[in-house]
């Protein structure tokens, strides 16, 4: 891979380096790893990828938000960063405190043990479980309803469910800042006008997060309360990749006014960013490890390529061969059974060659021939005897030429010893000039 001199710690060539300062500058993320790793993700379409980060920016769910397998969450509560403010009402002290977290403990185990059973025997049953509400309709309900309460001043509510947001926030290696609302607790309303309606808030969270809120009266709140094991509210909790797990690394229960909140949130950012910039580090040792990858695999099927071209040159070549050695025998069979059923002709015309006349016959003409080899042959023919019959004399003979014409001295012609066609006849001897004495040449037509 080319890489750019200034960017070969991230690994982009010139072109890729051009995309990521424009994506900066139309998105405003500073970081050029997130912007490298967002803009990767989307196989360097820069218009796919700031879309999204503005869909991402109102609160809408990515294309890439699925709900089919969310992200697993993890609770360790050894070690996330836990902050209690006890309530105003005084629940929070004494024997009430002590009961609401029996109370609280007991649930926990009591509905984690029966959703276990539940989903195992769903499983073993194959039945498949369809929510009675609509867990997004839910989440759009209570946005309505903060805005009614509370006013439009917030941070950018996450308009999908909470499997959709923590699919985005681990695709986006971004934290995650939940709010759950206790619509009975005075302490909620007081968080939602005091504090997070406050600018500095509302900056931070926008900047930092992405920010998703529901009501614990709705099923999807219920589902998240106990996924994240509320306990008091209003509740605040912070998630973050970690290990390649969504994980709880921080939870602010009960009220806090604008700069508490402010300055938890941002110690929880301080401490567990590194966790982050781990997850971008892995991530970019997976984008390298399968673009090597990919490129010994394009390697390997250019050279497969190429031996299979030569393995299949190498299969024409041998059966252009063997096509030509089977031509060459088949030329060689032909021309073998030409040359026998040239013999047996020769053989068979001897019959076709009239007895040669006395010398004192009167009619008789003395002829020459002169072969192509230079060998003499003589022959005496009555003048009555056809040109077929010199011919076949001609042709009989061991050493004349397979296919050859006739001719005569002077002045040169060459003489029609065979019927062009069934209906045409020859000349006798006599028609064709030839006297008492004559020489005639042979001439061989294959020469």
């Amino acid at each position: 891979m080319e890489f750019h001199n200034e960017n070969g710690a991230l690994g982009l060539t010139t072109n890729q380096t051009e995309k990521v300062l424009q994506f900066q500058d139309l998105t405003g993320i500073e970081d050029m790893t997130i912007c490298r790793d967002v803009l990767q993700r989307h196989q360097w379409n820069l218009e796919v990828a700031v879309q999204e980060q503005l869909n991402l920016r109102e609160g809408r769910p990515s294309l890439y938000a699925s709900e089919s397998r969310p992200p697993a969450v993890v609770t360790d509560l050894m070690g996330q960063l836990v902050y209690y403010t006890p309530p105003t009402d005084g629940s929070g002290s004494g024997f009430k405190k002590y009961f609401r977290a029996l109370w609280g403990f007991m649930w926990n185990i009591c509905y984690g043990t029966i959703i276990t059973l539940l989903q195992i025997t769903r499983r073993l049953l194959g039945l498949e479980y369809r929510p009675q509400t609509d867990a997004l309709q839910e989440v759009l309900e209570f946005m309505q309803f903060y805005e009614e309460k509370f006013g439009c001043e917030h941070p950018v509510f996450y308009q999908g469910t909470f499997s959709q947001i923590l699919s985005d926030a681990k695709r986006e290696l971004r934290f995650l800042a939940v709010y759950l609302h206790d619509p009975e607790s005075s302490d909620s309303d007081e968080f939602c006008r005091q504090t997070l309606n406050h600018p500095e808030i509302i900056r931070f969270i926008n900047q930092n997060t992405l920010f998703w809120a529901c009501s614990i009266k709705s099923e999807e709140g219920r589902r998240t309360m106990n996924e994240l094991r509320c306990g008091n509210f209003p509740f605040f909790g912070m998630l973050v990749l970690r290990e390649n797990r969504m994980t709880t690394v921080g939870r602010l229960e009960g009220f806090s006014d604008p700069g508490l909140l402010l300055q938890r949130m941002r110690t929880i950012v301080n401490q567990f960013e590194m966790s982050l910039v781990q997850a971008r580090a892995d991530r970019f040792e997976q984008s390298i490890n399968r673009s090597i990858r990919q490129h010994q695999d394009e390697a390997f099927l250019e050279s497969l390529r190429a031996d299979q071209l030569k393995e299949q040159l190498k299969e024409e070549r041998r059966l252009a061969e063997e096509q030509e050695r089977r031509q060459i025998e088949q030329e060689a069979r032909q021309e073998e059974i030409r040359k026998l059923e040239l013999q047996r002709e020769k053989i068979e015309s001897v019959d076709k060659v009239p007895s040669e006349p006395d010398t004192s016959d009167p009619d008789a003409v003395h002829v020459v021939f002169k072969l192509p080899s230079g060998q003499r042959l003589e022959r005496r023919f009555l003048k009555s005897h056809s040109l077929e019959h010199v011919f076949y004399f001609v042709f009989c003979h061991p050493h004349s030429p397979d296919s050859f014409e006739i001719t005569t001295n002077f002045p040169k012609r060459v003489l029609n010893c065979r019927p062009r066609h069934t209906r045409e006849k020859v000349q006798t001897l006599e028609q064709a000039g030839l006297k008492n004495r004559e020489v005639l040449f042979i001439n061989d037509l294959d020469a």
